[in-house]
């Protein structure tokens, strides 16, 4: 499967291939305007819990990577989290397109793409 879900950072002007923006931040992001975001769908429960955000920029050196990729994950998984996920993947499997917003500087770092393979792996299995 390619990439079910493109990326791309808020303050960026929405595009016409857009489809359905789903902004995948806990916070709303500091000086853009709900007209200007365009989002469609806030889903903040699809994000990292405040506790694993504030353990994981606690350190900036990038050590904690890899232990925060598997926190996160097991927070995906969690029942807390299970209802944003199935709606974030029932948006992809609509079919039209969908495209996650965030307001983080380096999304490549972030939960972003922790979040992406999530849901590759559920559209997988389920």
């Amino acid at each position: 499967m390619s990439e079910p879900v493109p990326v791309r950072r808020v303050y960026d002007p929405p595009e016409d291939g857009d489809g359905t923006r789903v902004l995948v931040d806990r916070l709303w992001p500091r000086g853009v305007s709900k007209e200007r975001a365009a989002i469609d769908v806030w889903l903040k429960d699809v994000t990292p819990s405040d506790e694993l955000r504030s353990w994981y920029h606690q350190d900036r050196s990038g050590a904690r990577h890899d232990a925060f990729v598997e926190r996160y994950r097991a927070e995906l998984d969690d029942p807390a989290h299970t209802e944003a996920v199935e709606r974030l993947v029932g948006l992809v499997r609509e079919g039209g397109p969908v495209t996650l917003i965030t307001a983080v500087k380096d999304v490549a770092d972030s939960h972003v793409p922790v979040l992406v393979d999530h849901v590759k792996y559920v559209m997988k299995r389920t």
